[in-house]
């Protein structure tokens, strides 16, 4: 027994010396590259994200930082739990196999939601009829090429019938990808103006003040899951009422009530952060522009122009640090209310979540200080059998902010004070990291006006 036992240590420590021999020298071969736990995923889609390639040669010292990046950008693919890597090596040439947790890529997603912007701005309401339900069908990583298919049935007070398709690869290269949807949007209810920076809503029992039809197409040159650019065509038909007309004939400006027209958008994103759904280093760049063309003369043509960047900046084990900028540039000869849309939106200075500022022009600068109060990699519910659900990683961080914007609005700026004026905003919050990359944050805040409140939202702050 204890020959075995010293005859397998010996065989044992030469074939590690083997490997190291192996991996020792300066110049290493890469003689395969291997897939294991893709049951859906096809393997040609993630060696398509991968920046090596069977034949490769690569050096030494240089191949454990190759291929921690390349996890990363598979994990960035939003298609598994985990990813991990291993290799062997022999005589210089190597082969490296990378182990994932694929998700569970169809579910429903049910629908209970707040008919207003945000949480915040429904709660200061505590309306109960302003309530939208119903639910998402979500099929993710369809026919195994990361392609997205989802079907939108939503009713109670804004009803949509929604449905999009995604496909990332259309070509034979794997660098060209396909997008469509379309959507039908109407509500029992319309914000018709904005006073004071409130919005002023208008609703009617029987009727629809609103309603907005639209059917966008688009092509998307795909480099990688970090590089992307592409272009989109729109086609948007919406009416309002006669009563919206009355409450407010610049909605669509010239007292119209109702238009179509084609949008057109160039759009370029560089994604360099080492976690989407989180992001705690690297960088965040994307920029847009769009033309509008309006049918039937119903509109004034407009040009609008997006630009954001973020760079995320790793401080120490358990600090980061966060600081960024966006903005808006809208031009046009007449602007109707319907566009003027600046912050309260989709882009907001936090401390002002109960406001909306309008405008033809923005600029937001944000920044953020991040400490890591708690990683757990995984917890395991052994009452749950599935792989895909029993096991959660968890994260929590305490988060210090301070927010900046501005707004220009020449056309509809009165009795709005927070339009033309520098807003200000800061506080501190607590954000819940945990899978399927949901990001839950409570953050209290105080901005310039003197205004200090706790708010509930989802997702990276910037």
């Amino acid at each position: 027994m204890q020959l075995r036992a010293s005859l397998f240590f010996i065989f044992l420590w030469i074939s590690l010396a083997t490997r190291a021999q192996g991996c020792e020298a300066p110049q290493l071969v890469i003689a395969d590259v291997k897939m294991a736990g893709n049951e859906v995923t096809r393997k040609q889609v993630m060696l398509q994200e991968l920046t090596f390639a069977t034949g490769d040669t690569v050096r030494s010292d240089e191949l454990d930082q190759l291929l921690e990046q390349n996890r990363k950008r598979l994990f960035n693919l939003r298609l598994f739990h985990h990813v991990n890597y291993a290799y062997t090596c022999n005589e210089g040439f190597i082969e490296v196999q990378y182990q994932v947790q694929e998700r569970f890529y169809l579910y429903p997603v049910l629908i209970f939601d707040f008919a207003d912007r945000n949480f915040n701005a429904w709660l200061e309401k505590k309306d109960w009829s302003r309530i939208d339900y119903g639910a998402t069908l979500v099929r993710r990583n369809f026919r195994g090429r990361n392609e997205d298919v989802r079907v939108r049935v939503q009713r109670g007070f804004n009803k949509r019938l929604e449905f999009s398709y995604r496909m990332p690869y259309i070509s034979r290269k794997h660098n060209i990808g396909a997008e469509v949807s379309v959507a039908d949007y109407r509500s029992r209810t319309i914000s018709y103006t904005n006073r004071n920076n409130r919005q002023y809503f208008y609703e009617e029992e029987e009727g629809l003040p609103i309603q907005r039809t639209s059917l966008s197409v688009g092509l998307i040159h795909r480099r990688s899951v970090q590089r992307q650019e592409g272009v989109r065509l729109s086609y948007l038909q919406e009416g309002i009422s006669d009563s919206v007309v009355h409450l407010n004939p610049e909605y669509y400006h010239n007292a119209l009530d109702e238009r179509q027209y084609l949008r057109l958008e160039l759009f370029k994103v560089v994604n360099l952060r080492n976690n989407f759904a989180y992001p705690l280093s690297g960088s965040y760049f994307e920029a847009g522009v769009a033309q509008s063309f309006f049918l039937k003369h119903s509109g004034t043509p407009f040009t609008t122009l997006r630009t954001k960047y973020a760079n995320y900046s790793k401080l120490s084990e358990k600090y980061g640090y966060m600081v960024g900028a966006e903005g808006q540039l809208r031009l046009s000869k007449e602007y109707a209310f319907a566009d003027n849309l600046a912050l309260g939106f989709r882009s907001l200075v936090r401390g002002y979540e109960l406001y909306v500022v309008g405008g033809q022009h923005y600029g937001v600068f944000k920044q953020g200080l991040t400490r890591e109060l708690l990683h757990i990699k995984s917890i395991t519910l052994n009452f749950i059998q599935n792989p895909k659900f029993n096991n959660i990683p968890l994260s929590v961080y305490l988060n210090a902010f301070t927010d900046a914007g501005y707004v220009v609005d020449n056309v509809f700026q009165e009795r709005n004070p927070l339009t033309n004026r520098l807003l200000l905003g800061g506080g501190l919050g607590v954000h819940l990291v945990t899978f399927y990359d949901i990001v839950l944050r409570l953050e209290y805040t105080v901005n310039r006006e003197g205004g200090r409140g706790v708010y509930f939202s989802t997702g990276f702050p910037f």
